[in-house]
């Protein structure tokens, strides 16, 4: 079966917030090298591609599983109720394809690792005041 990510971010006015989650998008399909066929971006608004058009390009690309990986730090209505109302549409139009979503971003454990390392780095560098 060929897997694919979505990653979803909400989207911004500002394009170069835009662009950061298509650089990230880059770099995660540069590291994920073999394990997924295809990533791309998706946003929830303010930008281009939108969630549907995402997935529709994956699906175009061979993917017979999307998983749909939410860039959200809460599940603030976006994660709750925005997000998967948009799958289930996108699961009605591409029934032959498995359209699963993973833990939003701020739900991993790993997000305490990382904060506190973000700080410790922060810390450590003297002399800076930024």
């Amino acid at each position: 079966m060929t897997n694919a990510v979505l990653l979803v971010a909400h989207g911004s006015r500002r394009e170069a917030s835009n662009d950061e989650v298509r650089a990230l998008t880059e770099r995660l399909a540069q590291q994920a090298q073999g394990h997924f066929g295809t990533i791309r971006c998706g946003f929830l608004e303010l930008a281009e591609p939108s969630i549907p058009d995402g997935i529709d390009a994956l699906i175009a690309d061979g993917a017979e599983r999307v998983v749909v990986l939410p860039y959200f730090l809460s599940a603030g209505r976006h994660v709750a109720e925005d997000i998967p109302g948009i799958l289930g549409d996108c699961r009605s139009r591409h029934p032959s394809v498995q359209i699963v979503t993973a833990p939003y971003l701020g739900q991993s454990e790993e997000v305490v690792p990382l904060l506190l390392s973000l700080a410790a780095r922060r810390t450590e560098q003297t002399g800076s005041r930024t």
